[in-house]
């Protein structure tokens, strides 16, 4: 089995933080392939289900939980609910107001923290054993009997607000943002998760005990855990923690969607010295059996760093960007293929030029043999590097039952990247890229560039 490394966390005293340099040093000793790791399926006397990989080396236990339904759900006009509500379950539950509260968590080197993306809301614990039983019952507080008091709420959403002027300011989220809105107008999917100047202040307290009262349950929870626990006893931690929870959660679908196409250009200007691009279009969904396909092709236009095309023509040859990249973005309910760059203002318009002309390369004579080969061998070679902490193994797990990919996943997932052939990359790079239908949205003052209709 893997020795699994432990990575840095809120929180963690010094105690854990020994600990993780021990079990560091044993992983660069003992990493295997995927497949040395065993996932074992847990379900708990009241129907919870997790996915196990135990540690008995290392005295740590990590649980990673998420709830089907993110921001994507929050109301409109009260965008940033979720943010604010995974911001304010660990600061107090219970008997335990926040100083109470978080005292515990210091005290006893746990780290403890909930986030909302736009599909899931999540969970991480991270303990040392010995710690477990006092740990479990905070998770436990936190889930189950969040306080939601008027002070704590009032500092995070001050903390927030503050947040959200800075990233008036940030060309990054602006131009991630601005093509969310034009992908996706009036959808979900086109909110910021974590709200608006104007949002935010309308969210009242009662609108925190609704959002807990409706979206956590039993039948939208998926857990994945790493670490020196037994099933026997996780069994008992999943019932603990998560068996008090309704037996069903609000209806957390929302509408499937397509990314608007069209071929415009967005210019927001902002005095800065340079100009962050960011550009997309309609995507791959995970389930498609393209995906893995689309996987390969990307590393080679955009997902390889330093060996990926974009990389390669925009900074390398032309010096053009500190930066040229490429991803695939798949939601539940929709999905993209997004890239960006940054440059001085005064070379932005070559730069877009170069990275439509790559674009435009890649969907009409896709990839070489030769770039094919190196591809795999670099994705497969590499899988076995993201088993280096419990906390990414953990969220891995989480990851796979969402996602519905199987068990056996870490096993097959090699597999499914080697058998993807040349004819399947260069078919599905002209299905996906369409230079057409790019949308680019530029944040500075580019120079050449305008926005278009």
């Amino acid at each position: 089995m893997i020795r699994f490394a432990l990575s840095k966390a809120r929180k963690l005293g010094s105690v854990i933080a020994v600990a993780g340099l021990i079990a560091t040093a044993m992983l660069f000793t003992t990493i295997g392939p995927a497949s040395a790791v065993t996932v074992e399926k847990v379900v708990s006397a009241k129907g919870i289900t997790a996915w196990l990989v135990q540690d008995r080396i290392n005295p740590i236990i990590t649980v990673n939980f998420a709830f089907r339904g993110g921001s994507a759900l929050d109301p409109a006009g009260k965008e940033g609910l979720s943010n604010i509500v995974a911001s304010t379950m660990d600061e107090g539950a219970g008997e335990l107001d926040s100083q109470a509260f978080q005292r515990q968590l210091e005290d006893l080197s746990i780290s403890l923290r909930f986030t909302a993306s736009k599909d899931i809301f999540s969970g991480s614990l991270r303990t040392l054993t010995e710690n477990r039983d006092a740990a479990v019952n905070l998770l436990r507080l936190a889930v189950t009997k969040p306080r939601f008091d008027t002070e704590a709420v009032e500092r995070i959403r001050r903390q927030i607000l503050s947040g959200l002027r800075r990233g008036l300011e940030n060309p990054q989220r602006i131009a991630t943002q601005t093509l969310l809105e034009s992908f996706f107008p009036g959808h979900p999917y086109s909110r910021p998760t974590q709200g608006t100047l104007e949002s935010v202040p309308r969210i009242k307290l009662a609108d925190l005990k609704v959002f807990h009262e409706q979206r956590l349950g039993r039948n939208n929870l998926v857990v994945g855990v790493v670490g020196d626990i037994t099933p026997a006893d996780l069994s008992k931690l999943l019932d603990d923690v998560f068996g008090t929870l309704p037996e069903k959660a609000g209806d957390w679908t929302i509408p499937e969607i397509s990314a608007k196409k069209d071929n415009r250009t967005i210019v927001v200007s902002k005095p800065i010295p340079q100009s962050v691009i960011q550009f997309g279009q309609e995507g791959i969904k995970r389930e498609d059996p393209d995906f893995y396909a689309a996987y390969v092709m990307n590393y080679v236009l955009g997902g390889g760093g330093f060996e990926s095309r974009l990389y390669a023509e925009v900074r390398e040859k032309r010096g053009l960007a500190s930066s040229a990249y490429s991803y695939l973005s798949p939601l539940d309910r929709a999905a993209l293929i997004m890239g960006g760059a940054g440059t001085a203002n005064e070379r932005a318009a070559e730069t877009v030029k170069i990275l439509r002309a790559e674009w435009a390369r890649m969907a009409n004579k896709g990839v070489s043999q030769e770039e094919l080969s190196g591809a795999k061998q670099y994705l497969t070679g590499s899988y076995a590097l993201r088993f280096g902490s419990s906390v990414g193994i953990a969220r891995m797990l989480t990851g796979l039952q969402l996602e519905e990919l199987g068990i056996d996943y870490f096993d097959r997932r090699n597999t499914l990247i080697e058998s993807v052939t040349f004819e399947d990359v260069n078919r599905v790079a002209k299905r996906l890229l369409d230079p057409e239908n790019l949308t680019m949205v530029v944040v500075g003052k580019p120079e050449g560039i305008t926005s278009t209709p």
